[in-house]
Order: C-alpha cells, then structure tokens, then sequence
C-alpha cells in the first residue's frame, strides 16, 4: 500500500537541521511535526556535506519580504478581530430580539387563551 510522502524543499531541510542543533533532534522533530528519522536523516546530509546550511540563511531580500509579509498579516488580523467583534455584537443584539419575540408570542398566546375562557 502507496503511503503519502510529504516531499520538503532544501531550505526547510536547512532550517530543520540549524534546529535539531540548537534544541536536540527528538524535539526539533516533534516542534516540526516530522518523523525523528526524517531529521536525523537530515542532520546526517548536513554532515556528509549533502546538504548546505547557506539554503538556511535569509537574504536581505528575504528579510525585507518576510517583514512585509508579516506587516500584512498583522494588518489582516487586526481587521478580522474587528470583524469578529462586531459580528459579536449583532449576535448578542439577535440572541436578545429573539428573546424579546418570543416573550411576546408568549404573552399574546396567554392572552387568546384567557380570551376564549
């Protein structure tokens, strides 16, 4: 049986591997969501000389995208909190006009009632 494999780019593999260095492979792996075997084949590459730790590296270039990126994205989650608060808000106002009609249905369903009496 065909098992699904997750194929990982050159700088991820760099990256993982700085990091299994500075915090142990066991962890690194289990941080990275990856099986230990993968990073420890990894870590054994890197040795060999298989596998650059400069793919690891950001560029100046790199760095200013990935500020920009993160300016994007702290943007975005500041206009969805927004949106989740005042989405909120109308809930609360809807939970609260629903109680409202159906005290009153309530009330003028006693109403007929008593009237029929």
């Amino acid at each position: 049986m065909a098992r699904n494999q997750r194929t990982y780019g050159n700088e991820y593999k760099a990256q993982a591997v700085k990091l299994a260095q500075e915090m142990g492979g066991a962890k690194a792996a289990k941080e990275l969501g990856i099986p230990d075997g993968t990073i420890y084949c990894w870590v054994k590459a890197f040795k060999e000389g298989r596998l650059s730790a400069s793919e690891a590296s950001h560029t100046p270039k790199n760095a200013l995208s990935l500020n920009d990126e993160l300016i994007e994205l702290r943007k975005r989650v500041k206009e969805q909190d927004k949106e989740i608060r005042r989405l909120k808000e109308e809930n609360e106002f809807l939970e609260e006009a629903s109680a409202f009609f159906a005290a009153s249905r309530r009330k003028s369903a006693k109403n007929r009632d008593s009237c029929l009496l």
